[in-house]
């Protein structure tokens, strides 16, 4: 279901609106994530893990560099803050 989704979308929008720093960002985050998830699943602490699987979905839906790495951030500080206040 994704998959089709994701070819449409570049269908409609075309390849060439693929900037290099929204791969580089997306794989970085994306990877972070898996680490999260894999972190959050084994201590089983579902706001990690949840925080991951985010992590390593949203860079799909985002088409700015700049609000990637702010959303990217955020999400990665979440956890801690969460923890701490909640």
């Amino acid at each position: 279901m994704f998959a089709s989704w994701l070819l449409i979308y570049f269908a409609t929008r075309g390849w060439n609106d693929m900037n290099s720093a929204l791969l580089l960002w997306g794989i970085l985050f994306s990877s972070i994530g898996l680490g999260y998830f894999v972190y959050g699943k084994r201590q089983t602490k579902p706001v990690i893990q949840y925080t991951g699987l985010v992590l390593m979905l949203f860079p799909y839906a985002i088409d700015s560099s700049s609000l990637l790495v702010l959303v990217g951030v955020g999400l990665m500080v979440l956890p801690k803050v969460l923890s701490r206040y909640f």
